[in-house]
């Protein structure tokens, strides 16, 4: 079965973080992985939270929700953000998984940054194999 990955953007981790808590909630038997996308820009660390859900039913479509690069990152001093991430994903019995990626900016457009990300969790075997 070839599984279609697709990104959604919630927003850049402000408010819409709630939104992806909720998700994880009532997904919470869906969850394929939890995601903590790290990555420089400007000279500073942030990261994108992402949770993949598996297919629902019989469909081939796999959802991956994302809150991109509005979060700070520095795993000395996790803001509350953060913190709330890692709470949620222990409350869900996941563990989010770090990977440093480059940012979004190098891109043209999003579509081919999130073919870049998808990419390198699929070579990572964080995502399932195509078919």
């Amino acid at each position: 079965m070839l599984i279609n990955e697709q990104f959604i953007k919630l927003g850049h981790g402000y408010g819409d973080i709630y939104e992806l808590f909720e998700l994880m909630k009532t997904n919470q038997t869906r969850i394929h992985n939890a995601f903590l996308l790290i990555t420089e820009h400007q000279g500073k660390a942030v990261c994108s939270f992402a949770v993949a859900l598996k297919p629902a039913g019989s469909s081939q479509f796999m959802p991956i929700y994302i809150c991109l690069e509005g979060i700070p990152y520095n795993p000395e001093s996790p803001s509350k953000r953060l913190t709330l991430f890692e709470q949620n994903c222990e409350a869900c019995h996941v563990t989010p998984i770090q990977v440093a990626i480059k940012h979004s900016s190098y891109f043209e457009e999003y579509e081919l940054y999130y073919q870049y990300v998808t990419g390198i969790l699929r070579l990572n075997h964080l995502l399932p194999p195509l078919q």
